[in-house]
């Protein structure tokens, strides 16, 4: 048909039958919709207009007090030799800890309050879920190695120095970031070998697991399984110690007849156990439920308090609640006075 712009080669068409021709439209549309997104474009916490400068200066208020109070944290325990101890070691690492995950979150959303579009590169959305799981994962391992130096330092007191040797704290911490490089590794090899759709819109502030697992083409049960396996792990192993530690310090602090040396043991525990008991409860919440059982939109509130609040709050709730790192700071302010 050469009138019309169309040639054919009648040779080369005899060799199709036309049951042959059918399958061919079937893949081509399978090959466009199986074809990975580039980019992703993060919804942020809320789409109502009015709220996102509100937003903005609260949680900008929120970073600013977290990197402050983790930063005076870190330089509190370098600069004083009498903090140079097991449990202001872990304490170091975990304002470490807090410090790096909040800033690998809190910019990023801060980012979507004020522009109209927060899009994310593929490479960047993996890059900031391999992070975000790496310090979570590890500050949940660091947690329960401070409450069995707490353990060791309560019930054994008379061979602590030798337990918590400068050696088996390192060992502790190596197995710490052990635990948090691996559970990182395989999250994000299990979401980055999925297969994103045309939708690219992640309802969240972040690069997280199960926003992202909506998004895919592919069967995501085995994605959920290995999520759940891990997340039950990264929880499970840590508050099973925890537990047990406290288990066996409050059957010594029972043991102790004057009410001073009670409530100095309470008093060295109650900071752990509050900052314990805000992070395993929200992240919990938010991972050892299925995603069709709470909402994504009452997912991103909860993760606000493991992702903003907790780092936020763990070095005013060490320095408000202890002695050793009120004194600290009087001193070292003296000095520089």
């Amino acid at each position: 048909w050469e009138g019309s712009g169309i040639s054919f080669s009648l040779t080369g068409f005899l060799f199709f039958s036309p049951d042959s021709l059918v399958p061919l439209i079937p893949k081509r549309r399978m090959a466009t919709e199986n074809s990975s997104v580039t980019e992703f474009i993060l919804t942020g916490l809320t789409d109502q207009l009015e709220l996102q400068i509100p937003l903005f200066f609260l949680f900008l208020g929120f970073y600013m007090v977290t990197v402050l109070g983790n930063l005076g944290l870190l330089a509190l325990i370098g600069l004083n030799s009498c903090l140079h101890t097991p449990m202001y070691f872990f304490l170091f690492n975990l304002s470490l800890i807090d410090f790096c995950y909040s800033t690998t979150i809190t910019p990023k959303m801060l980012k979507s309050f004020v522009s109209k579009k927060n899009i994310m590169l593929h490479a960047e959305c993996m890059t900031q879920l391999f992070f975000f799981c790496f310090f979570v994962i590890s500050e949940s391992f660091l947690l329960s190695a401070m409450a069995y130096d707490r353990y060791v330092a309560i019930c054994k007191p008379l061979v602590y120095t030798v337990t918590m040797s400068p050696q088996v704290c390192l060992f502790l911490l190596l197995g710490v970031y052990m635990m948090g490089l691996s559970g990182a590794m395989v999250h994000t090899g299990s979401i980055a070998s999925l297969t994103f759709c045309a939708d690219n819109l992640v309802n969240h502030f972040m690069c997280d697991i199960f926003p992202l697992l909506e998004l895919s083409c592919n069967s995501t049960y085995v994605h959920e399984l290995v999520v759940f396996i891990l997340v039950a792990i990264d929880i499970g192993i840590p508050i099973v110690t925890i537990f047990i530690s406290y288990a066996l310090i409050l059957s010594s602090i029972l043991h102790i007849h004057s009410t001073e040396g009670r409530s100095k043991a309470f008093g060295t525990c109650s900071s752990h156990i509050i900052v314990v008991s805000l992070f395993f409860g929200s992240g919990a919440f938010v991972y050892l439920k299925p995603p069709s059982i709470l909402p994504l939109d009452q997912g991103k509130v909860s993760s606000l308090f493991y992702t903003i609040v907790v780092p936020m709050l763990n070095p005013l709730i060490y320095s408000l609640r202890n002695k050793d790192v009120k004194v600290s700071l009087r001193k070292t302010l003296e000095r520089k006075l």
